[in-house]
């Protein structure tokens, strides 16, 4: 497959003069979407009514939705589930990981992991007491870390502050050969880097499809199960369609067959039917295009931006192999200069304490908005016109 990302830009509803290189925390409408959720509502909702659970196939959808993630991180059909957040989908690997490795007690991360996946895990060793502990070390650290006391390793892929890439095959092997199992959040890897999972033995991954799949604020998460351990890996989060048999309205719990038992709570169907649009425009993507144009784009905008503004530092790394899809320059005004930057239509974020972020999707970002991005960044530097009270002001969501 040869990837047309020209094709792919045309299906998504982008507002006129906007650059967007936010996709990294919320990817933008694909126009195919609100027909699908219009006529999930209408023509399933509406007039199938509770029917649509068998008639318009929403029960089957988080496994259905599942298969076609599955085939963008290396996972094999039945290995991927949809629903929930992904704090929850974190929780339940964290906890069927400690079950099956009942001789330790220790989940190793590391302090550029996002923070909602270390209070959860902070929050399941409190429940647990007894000795269980969250340990977290430099991300630079993360390999020589992994010793014989640790039960699993729970890392982000791709930091989601600076866009540093963790070596995925090399940390699971070493975790493997110390005997630990592993659980991968792939928030800021699935749709913008390749993953292997199955290539890499992983026991365990969790990611979000709100930011690179594009399936709309609050889309629903996902969690892939390892086939060896997919019929002993007890859900923690026993929930009524992690059942075997979810309509016998058993009494006592009995976990479903495979990845069936990582189900929990009533799937989001107009959701879902927001990320099955998304998806289409995925079937026309091969993962090497996207990648070799992911790293033409980010090297670009880091030497066009180290050309023209020297007062920002670069924090992404330039070696390819530790890069993810974003670009990440600190500078201590980082707030206020991101919010001249959107004033003047480039949408990136930011991230404490002092991080300019910059998502590039190249399903829709091309070489022409990355330099006129520089432009526009350079200009504001240039001016200092960043330095104005109502781009100091902080919203809610920086």
């Amino acid at each position: 497959m040869t990837t047309d990302f020209a094709a792919t830009r045309a299906a998504f509803d982008l507002p006129e003069g906007i650059i967007y290189l936010d996709g990294n925390s919320l990817g933008p409408l694909p126009k195919a979407a609100a027909a699908r959720v219009a006529q999930a509502v209408t023509e399933e909702w509406g007039k199938m009514l509770i029917t649509g659970w068998n008639k318009a196939g929403w029960m089957d959808q988080p496994a259905r939705i599942g298969d076609r993630i599955g085939r963008l991180i290396g996972a094999a059909p039945g290995t991927v589930v949809m629903g929930d957040t992904l704090s929850i989908k974190v929780y339940q690997a964290l906890a069927s990981a400690l079950e099956l490795n009942p001789g330790r007690k220790v989940i190793l991360s590391d302090t550029g992991n996002f923070p909602s996946d270390l209070y959860m895990a902070d929050g399941l060793v409190r429940t647990l007491g007894n000795g269980y502990a969250l340990r977290t070390v430099a991300p630079e650290e993360v390999l020589d870390a992994i010793d014989e006391s640790v039960a699993v390793t729970m890392i982000t892929e791709v930091d989601y502050r600076t866009g540093r890439k963790h070596d995925m095959a090399a940390i699971t092997a070493k975790a493997h050969a110390m005997g630990a199992l592993t659980v991968w959040d792939l928030a800021h890897s699935a749709g913008a880097v390749p993953v292997d999972l199955a290539g890499v033995g992983a026991d365990f991954a969790v990611g979000c499809t709100y930011k690179y799949l594009n399936s709309g604020p609050g889309g629903p998460a996902f969690i892939y199960v390892a086939p060896k351990h997919a019929e002993t890996a007890r859900p923690a989060l026993s929930g009524w369609l992690g059942h075997e048999a979810p309509f016998a309205f058993d009494l006592a719990y009995r976990p479903g067959r495979g990845i069936e038992r990582m189900r929990v709570g009533t799937p989001p169907v107009l959701q879902l039917a927001a990320l099955e649009a998304a998806l289409d425009v995925w079937d026309r993507v091969d993962m090497a295009d996207l990648r070799a144009r992911s790293l033409a784009l980010t090297d670009r905008f880091i030497a066009g931006v180290e050309a023209a503004c020297p007062d920002l530092t670069l924090a992404t790394p330039r070696d390819h192999a530790m890069r993810g899809s974003q670009v990440s320059f600190r500078h201590a005004e980082g707030y206020a200069i991101m919010q001249a930057l959107i004033a003047q239509g480039v949408i990136g974020d930011f991230r404490a304490p002092d991080i300019l972020r910059f998502g590039f999707t190249p399903l829709y970002i091309g070489e022409a908005e990355v330099d006129r991005a520089v432009e526009i960044l350079a200009a504001i530097m240039a001016s200092g016109s960043w330095d104005r009270p109502e781009f100091k002001t902080r919203a809610k969501v920086t």
